[in-house]
């Protein structure tokens, strides 16, 4: 399952995350929404442990959480106070997260990893990426963006895209 946020706001109703996660990461309110979804996202993979349920979580982290200087013991922290395994979680990141600063990011990406916990590349083929990163930093999973998914039944270059990237991840050891 992948944890997504939504804002019910009492005047203007279900506000939509690409409205309000922007402005939140322009300031400093990224920081305790993420901390949030966060500690929710760790309760509600132990409450599915505890009952049996062999489920993983997956969370977005945003180029702000990448460079904060916390976040790893942050994480680290959650997980031994929900005591979950590290394969209940996976964390997921745009190529454009990386682009903003790629050594501090794979810095990140790194220790998070040696954990155990799973890295995906989300929204892949939009970003402005390298290829390199495929190779270099720890991610496990390949997540093609869903503008390529959703037309490849009826779009034969958005076919061939999909069938290019997960023949890509096949060698590179990554799920697609």
């Amino acid at each position: 399952v992948e944890a997504l946020v939504r804002w019910r706001h009492p005047r203007f109703g279900l506000v939509p995350p690409n409205q309000f996660i922007p402005l939140a990461e322009r300031t400093a309110l990224v920081q305790p929404l993420t901390r949030w979804i966060l500690n929710e996202a760790f309760r509600c993979a132990q409450s599915w442990q505890r009952r049996g349920i062999s489920l993983f979580v997956s969370v977005n982290l945003s180029a702000r959480n990448l460079h904060d200087p916390d976040l790893v013991e942050r994480i680290q922290g959650l997980r031994e106070t929900w005591g979950i395994p590290w394969s209940a979680i996976e964390f997921e990141i745009t190529e454009s997260a990386l682009m903003k600063d790629p050594r501090r990011a794979a810095e990140t990406l790194e220790r998070v990893s040696g954990f155990g916990a799973s890295l995906a590349i989300d929204d892949f083929g939009t970003g402005y990426s390298s290829l390199v990163n495929l190779r270099k930093l720890p991610f496990s999973k390949i997540k093609i963006d869903k503008s390529f998914v959703i037309g490849m039944r009826s779009n034969e270059e958005d076919a061939a895209i999909v069938r290019a990237i997960i023949e890509l991840a096949r060698p590179l050891g990554l799920k697609s």
